[in-house]
């Protein structure tokens, strides 16, 4: 009804990834035998490489995996504030702004992210993995639309940093559609850590897994990093880098219509996606039509409530206890599901139900009249032949932070994501995790099957995944068709990406949506923002689905960017 490409359906094994480069490099893995971690981990590095305005190799990178035999667990592949940031910095030097620029920086994530799953649940070493983003680094690849884009509207940033201009920037312009880019720093350096593993393979694969990790946390490369966040003014160190390994946390789950739903912890936004999907059930969105004025409006305000919770509680639960359990429970949904008007849309944003000492957040008139978006993260999913499933939203975006010179890489700048006054929830701290956009999630069917399903988009992010889950287990359709029929987002909360920007009431709706329904809901208060018939802005949604009953893997690739399935 709505695809632009068909589904794609095998009997071994998928992947989908946000570029089809690294959904290649997966299926590479895929079919030389690897399994669903080794076939992520080399997408989701990839990623660094082929994005590289919107995935950092040494950025952030939340995994959520799930073995054959049922067990599930999540990395959360996401740093940490340097131990010698002062709490009130921002507050007390920046005007309570976090600005451009290294003071930004957390601990880089994402290699100890991929190791680390490789060491508990892979198969390969990081050399194997690692080949095909090392091969992209150093050989290039073409230039797609988005980047250029990017690129473009981001040249003054990329322009003020001498290592970044180097590479995004080539010779004084502007890269072009169909020209090679090339990353040779980056090449060198995921080949100095391919080289420390290939000198400890003597004494087994975790050796030299152990060996590629130390490179990067503990050797040369982080050496570099710290002598260059020294000379910039910066806070991370070499201690911060050598004593840094990703936490291993519980996945949150709930039942759902028979299925169960699985999400990172709240240290990113994944939570709020239970909720909102809790809060729409209780609400009848079963009973209602795709796509109409009902089922819109029910599903904003949900989004709403659940927002507005994770403005008030969300933060790195190793600072500060999010009660979650009282979040997702019945009487605190049924409480939050009364405020909700079926005829009329909440102004702004929920007020407090549970306790919390941050004030509700109010919109400053001064602020811009569309969202500062910023184009970061893509994700990846794997399921392979034994059933075992792999869901990562790697990210960090490259403009508004400098690469380090000689290593192309842009140590995370993820801090952009914590609030500058400590006393918020999610607040800066010495050694505590920003609160996260990205959120890997996964379904585990009611007949036995697993979804891996994830996006980019920032605040984007849960509401285009939920859209396509309703679309496949409410509305019967097919998994591409999912992905591609017409979206919508709210703003009615404020954003997690700094200056933290609030537009009440503001919906954003693709223009496939019917002009009646979007007037009906321009009637009902909402204050609609007409978005182009298929935006990237409205999340870029990759799904792979095991069917137990046929037998078959489908997957699916969203085409607001360059994302692509592979299936056999």
């Amino acid at each position: 009804m709505y695809a632009t490409r068909p589904t794609l359906y095998g009997t071994r094994h998928a992947v989908s990834a946000g570029h089809y480069l690294a959904a290649s490099a997966g299926f590479a893995v895929l079919e030389a035998g690897g399994n669903a971690i080794d076939a992520g981990c080399a997408a989701g590095i990839a990623l660094g490489v082929l994005l590289p305005d919107l995935v950092n190799v040494a950025g952030v990178a939340p995994i959520l995996i799930r073995k054959a035999d049922g067990t599930v667990e999540t990395i959360a592949g996401l740093g940490t504030w340097p131990k010698s940031i002062p709490a009130d910095l921002f507050m007390r030097e920046h005007g309570g702004k976090i600005p451009n620029g290294v003071l930004r920086t957390v601990v880089p994530a994402a290699p100890d992210a991929w190791i680390t799953a490789l060491e508990r649940h892979g198969t390969m070493g990081f050399g194997d993995v690692a080949q095909y983003a090392l091969r992209h680094a150093r050989d290039g690849y073409a230039v797609y639309p988005l980047l250029a884009d990017n690129i473009r509207d981001h040249e003054a940033e990329y322009a003020s940093y001498p290592g970044s201009a180097a590479i995004f920037l080539p010779g004084g312009r502007r890269p072009q559609v169909g020209e090679k880019f090339i990353q040779s720093d980056l090449a060198r350096t995921l080949q100095y850590m391919v080289d420390e593993e290939k000198k400890a393979s003597g004494k087994g694969r975790l050796a030299g897994l152990a060996a590629a990790h130390a490179a990067f946390y503990r050797g040369d490369i982080a050496r570099e990093i710290a002598a260059f966040m020294q000379r910039e003014g910066g806070y991370l160190s070499m201690a911060d880098l050598a004593g840094y390994r990703s936490c291993i946390e519980p996945a949150v789950r709930r039942s759902w219509r028979g299925h169960e739903v699985l999400t990172c912890g709240p240290w990113c936004q994944g939570p709020a996606l239970l909720e909102a999907l809790l809060l729409m059930e209780k609400g009848g969105i079963a009973g209602m039509a795709h796509n109409s004025a009902d089922y819109i409006h029910l599903f904003t305000e949900s989004i709403k409530a659940a927002m507005a919770d994770r403005e008030y509680h969300f933060g790195d639960p190793a600072f500060l206890d999010v009660p979650l359990d009282r979040l997702l429970a019945e009487d605190h949904l049924s409480a939050r599901l009364a405020e909700i008007d079926p005829r009329r849309a909440l102004p702004g944003m929920p007020g407090k139900i549970l306790g919390s000492n941050h004030p509700p957040a109010s919109p400053d008139p001064s602020l811009r009249s569309a969202p500062m978006v910023e184009a970061d993260t893509s994700y990846c999913c794997v399921v392979d032949r034994w059933g075992n499933a792999f869901s990562a939203t790697p990210s960090d975006g490259s403009w508004n932070s400098p690469v380090v010179p000689g290593l192309g890489i842009i140590p995370s700048n993820r801090g952009s994501q914590s609030r500058p006054d400590p006393a918020h929830p999610c607040g800066v701290a010495p050694g505590k995790r920003p609160r996260l956009t990205p959120n890997p999630a996964m379904i585990v069917t009611a007949a036995g099957g697993v979804m891996p399903f994830g996006t980019p988009g920032g605040d984007v992010q849960i509401q285009a995944m939920l859209q396509v889950v309703l679309n496949i287990f409410q509305h019967g359709m097919e998994v591409q068709d999912a992905i591609e029929a017409p979206r919508f987002a709210s703003y009615s909360f404020p954003s997690s990406f700094a200056p933290f920007d609030f537009f009440p009431g503001r919906l954003a709706v693709e223009s496939r949506v019917p002009q009646a329904v979007r007037e009906e809901l321009a009637s009902r208060g909402h204050d609609i923002k007409d978005w182009p018939e298929k935006t990237w802005l409205a999340g870029t949604v990759e799904v792979v689905k095991s069917d137990p009953q046929t037998g078959l893997l489908a997957a699916g690739a969203d085409p607001r960017r360059p994302a692509y399935a592979i299936a056999a």
